[in-house]
């Protein structure tokens, strides 16, 4: 009998430390909620290398990117970077204008940002009233994936994907 009681008496002290993550049902069951989505899956904080490389992708329809860069970073600086997957694109009538390192017309060649830069670009543009939505690799923090809209519609929203991220 003493068995039975010590049981149902670790039962109650586990409800009852549960009790914060726990609601009630009708039943009176407890019911285990996850945790809220910034504690489950929180990046670590990112510190850009002095030397790392990874391949650009822009455009937010990943079946037809407007572009895939291969870029490698020495000292805070893109040191080379080339077009992946496609031939180099003619610039247009406007490339004469500058339009900053990753906003050149559809097709237009852009300069490459490292991925510190990335992240300078995102926060200066919701500090400047756009959309920003920033995604970081869950393994050690860099930037993956940002995405920056200042128009109203969905439709104007610029993305640049990060894979292929490997340090030195």
């Amino acid at each position: 009998m003493g068995v039975l009681r010590f049981e149902r008496v670790l039962c109650a002290v586990v409800v009852a430390g549960l009790a914060g993550g726990c609601t009630s049902s009708p039943d009176s069951e407890p019911v285990i909620q996850d945790p809220p989505p910034s504690v489950a899956a929180s990046a670590p904080a990112w510190t850009e290398p002095s030397a790392y490389s990874f391949v650009l992708t822009r455009g937010c329809d990943a079946a037809a990117p407007l572009g895939r860069y291969q870029a490698t970073v020495s000292g805070g600086k893109v040191t080379g970077s080339q077009r992946v997957g496609a031939s180099a694109a003619a610039p247009s009538a406007s490339a004469a204008v500058d339009l900053g390192p990753a906003t050149g017309q559809e097709g237009e060649e852009i300069e490459v940002p490292t991925l510190g830069e990335l992240v300078t670009m995102a926060e200066t543009a919701e500090e400047d009233g756009a959309e920003v939505a920033t995604e970081f690799d869950l393994t050690d923090g860099h930037p993956a994936k940002v995405t920056i809209n200042v128009t109203d519609t969905a439709a104007g929203a610029e993305c640049w994907i990060v894979s292929d991220y490997r340090k030195g």
